[in-house]
């Protein structure tokens, strides 16, 4: 029966160097002759990851933590944080000096001219610095924000708005979805498009935002670099992704 593979992009596909291991990449040819699809599901927007969707021929995503979905080139789900919602969560922001960076599907826009925590996260993408601009949440729709905060500083947004989701991706920052909305409820879009039945997905991935995909999903594996929650969740963990994990995991899965 032809799997759905569902496949974080860091830690997962990319190395701790932000590398596509030549293991993966062939692991990934090899099972799509296989007869399997392929599937991105990350935290990151679409216009972050079209590198690796080009290098791989993958042409089906879930991005901004299930937010914004394609299916073949084509849109298939979208859904935007509310404009109300995302300034007051600015203005509460702005207080506490956490700046504040706001995306939809081509671009991220911050909230300050510079700020170090910005700099050291966005960093680990391998993306500079974005620019500012002062109402782009008030004039596009944005999928996915990110707040600037250590965790220490993160259960006041909790406690204040529990209209919106935060999940902590990074020392210093935390991404803010639309209440339920996760690469969970992301591959339940995605599924009712593709034909495949939800016992029939496999989920990869490392972080805190890949556990309720882990949950929902046919079957689940763990990159060993991931985070301890993540991998007592998963169904399989395998090795550290910079060490062939995703190749070793696709061989024991019998996906190749």
């Amino acid at each position: 029966m032809p799997k759905l593979l569902l496949l974080d992009i860091d830690g997962t596909l990319l190395d701790s160097h932000k590398k596509l291991p030549d293991s993966a990449k062939k692991a990934l040819q090899q099972a799509r002759l296989n007869g399997h699809d392929l599937a991105i599901a990350t935290g990151r927007g679409p216009f972050m990851i079209n590198k690796i969707l080009e290098e791989l021929e993958i042409d089906t995503y879930i991005t901004f933590n299930g937010q914004y979905i394609s299916h073949k080139g084509k849109t298939v789900h979208k859904e935007a944080i509310d404009t109300e919602m995302l300034k007051e969560i600015y203005a509460y922001a702005e207080q506490q000096n956490h700046p504040i960076v706001f995306m939809n599907e081509e671009k991220m826009i911050s909230s300050i001219d510079y700020h170090p925590d910005i700099d050291e996260s966005i960093k680990t993408l391998k993306i500079p610095h974005p620019e500012m601009e002062k109402d782009f949440h008030l004039d596009n729709e944005i999928y996915q924000a990110l707040v600037f905060c250590e965790k220490d500083e993160e259960q006041q947004y909790h406690d204040t708005f529990k209209e919106v989701d935060f999940v902590r991706w990074h020392r210093v920052s935390c991404d803010i979805t639309p209440k339920g909305g996760s690469k969970a409820s992301g591959i339940k879009h995605l599924i009712k498009v593709t034909g495949h039945a939800i016992e029939d997905t496999i989920a990869f991935g490392d972080g805190l935002n890949d556990l309720l995909m882990m949950d929902v999903a046919g079957f689940s594996v763990a990159m060993e670099n991931g985070h301890e929650e993540t991998k007592k969740r998963a169904s399989y963990v395998t090795d550290h992704v910079d060490n062939d994990g995703l190749a070793k995991a696709f061989k024991h899965l019998k996906l190749i």
